[in-house]
């Protein structure tokens, strides 16, 4: 995945998440705006990290579950050794959404897999490194799930 020009330092708890632009395997661009409203996950994982491939069909799972209740998950690979056409069998299994580049200041990572959560505002509530657990999605996730969607912005006069 082409993560982009390095920013000064990763968001973080409570701030604002910045902008962002995703582009799927598929070529589909999906911008954090379009996302507003829904809680989203954005996951990196790289096909050499065991904890990741532990990890990556947990979220899949618990996608399947949650997406009814506003939930997105986005697994973006952070390796560009494998050509994409080997990893449509994968992707093809997913209920997840697959990134192969994303633009904006989520591109530090120094740990895999590295999981950012933002919320129905846009604010990012979760920022770690580290594998999830279904504990922790619950204990992460649920919360956020409940909260009320913001009422849209009034159109400008």
């Amino acid at each position: 995945m082409a993560l982009g020009p390095a920013t000064a330092r990763p968001p973080s708890v409570g701030q604002v998440a910045p902008a962002f632009t995703l582009t799927t395997i598929d070529g589909a661009k999906i911008t954090s705006d379009q996302l507003r409203g829904q809680v989203v996950i954005l996951n990196y994982w790289a096909t050499w990290c065991g904890p990741c491939r532990q990890e990556l069909p947990l979220l899949d799972a618990y996608y399947a579950l949650q997406q009814r209740h506003g939930l997105r998950v986005f697994a973006a690979m952070t390796e560009d050794s494998l050509p994409i056409s080997r990893m449509k069998p994968l992707f093809a299994a997913l209920h997840i959404t697959p990134v192969r580049r994303m633009t904006g200041a989520y591109r530090d990572i120094t740990a895999l897999p590295t999981n950012y959560v933002i919320d129905r505002a846009g604010r990012i509530r979760y920022a770690a490194a580290g594998a999830f657990t279904l504990d922790d999605l619950n204990r992460v996730i649920v919360p956020l799930l409940k909260e009320p969607a913001p009422a849209p912005a009034a159109p400008a006069a």
